[in-house]
């Protein structure tokens, strides 16, 4: 009798736990900190990430600063609701900087802050450190993590010296060619106009003047410094003194807004005008683009949407410094419609070349970065 009722006691059981199993057409939840499986969505509340860009300066500049802005646009493109970005142009207030600084990061909602330049490194090594939680991006100058409480910033510079190697080696195949209606060629001279005498601008700088004296060591190089990034009008200035006076016909310009006064004056001149950071020629369009054969691509917003995927999936190297350059997409040359139709085929293969070579290694180019001021003005003094 105890038997029959302890089978009868085992079968009661087992129609209780199929009649009240799990229901096989309802997905099951993932265990806490198990992703979801593919084609599931991610909990409802799960927070987007928040980005935030501090500006240093205005939108508008056709180059260094929209570069980052248009890389914070292309992530929320591409990861629609996922995130949330917000561009705050500090503009050049430098008492502003700080203060922004300190409420971006006191508020604690965001997820990224990143700032830009080397004039951002002493805020950020102030602020940094009394926010070890708070993730921050900083492109276009390395931090100096040998000072400490640093590890939760992610330092990103370019090897622009790369790019402008390959503008100096144009600059001084133009000069000296009868394929180009605004240039003479019985002169070996060109321009290079630069915001700051500072190290980022003189690594433009000497790749520029190593790549024209690749090509010719007879080629001079005229040199002026704006003092600013913001002064349009000193940079047209300075340009057309080159231009009209000091036999430049083709030059480069590496100063953010100021040297937007570089390409207007080399359409009042008709000469040629090198741009930088963004494609100049696409961005302000015809007649300017007319007198922009390329322009130095230091793709900043290609390196911070590249470093928001890398958040994204827990790979950025916080506490550390990454150099972009033409293997990593981080810099390079535009080559347009316009770079194809004023830039003859011949020199556009031979730039070609140039860039492989420098890709692969071949070329190693110069850096202003660990010379010191004497070093860089004997490279500047090469060229006189």
């Amino acid at each position: 009798m105890k038997k029959l009722l302890t089978i009868l006691l085992v079968l009661a059981l087992v129609f209780s736990l199929a009649a009240c199993g799990t229901d096989t057409d309802a997905p099951e939840e993932p265990a806490e900190g198990e992703e979801p499986a593919e084609g599931e969505e991610p909990a409802e509340n799960e927070e987007p990430l928040k980005v935030a860009l501090l500006l240093n300066g205005t939108l508008g500049d056709l180059s260094f600063f929209d570069s980052a802005h248009e890389g914070l646009q292309r992530a929320k493109d591409q990861f629609g609701d996922d995130i949330v970005v917000e561009t705050v142009e500090m503009t050049i207030d430098k008492t502003k900087w700080v203060p922004t600084l300190y409420d971006y990061s006191d508020d604690g909602s965001w997820d990224i802050i990143i700032v830009g330049t080397w004039e951002l490194v002493e805020p950020l090594a102030e602020v940094a450190p009394q926010y070890p939680d708070q993730k921050y991006f900083i492109f276009d100058q390395a931090m100096d993590y040998s000072s400490g409480d640093l590890d939760n910033v992610y330092s990103i510079t370019y090897k622009q010296n790369e790019a402008s190697f390959l503008a100096g080696a144009l600059a001084a195949k133009m000069t000296t060619s009868d394929q180009f209606e605004m240039v003479d060629p019985s002169n070996e001279v060109i321009g290079f106009l630069g915001g700051t005498d500072s190290p980022v601008i003189n690594d433009f700088l000497v790749g520029y003047i190593e790549g024209a004296k690749y090509i010719s060591e007879d080629t001079r190089v005229v040199i002026s410094y704006v003092g600013n990034f913001s002064d349009t009008p000193k940079g047209k200035d300075l340009a057309l003194a080159q231009y009209q006076n000091q036999g430049v016909d083709v030059g480069f310009n590496v100063a953010g807004l100021a040297g937007l006064g570089q390409i207007d004056a080399a359409v009042e001149t008709d000469n040629y005008a090198i741009g930088v950071d963004s494609d100049q020629a696409l961005i302000m369009g015809e007649p300017e683009a007319n007198y922009i054969p390329t322009s130095v691509l230091k793709n900043v917003g290609a390196s911070l949407l590249r470093g928001i995927e890398m958040h994204m999936n827990d790979e950025v190297p916080y506490g550390e410094v990454e150099s972009l350059g033409l293997n990593e997409d981080g810099v390079g040359l535009a080559k347009n419609e316009y770079y194809e139709e004023i830039v003859p085929e011949d020199i556009r293969t031979e730039i070609a070349d140039l860039e492989t070579m420098i890709a692969n290694g071949e070329i190693e180019v110069d850096t202003a970065f660990g010379k010191t001021n004497e070093e860089i003005q004997a490279i500047k003094d090469s060229v006189k």
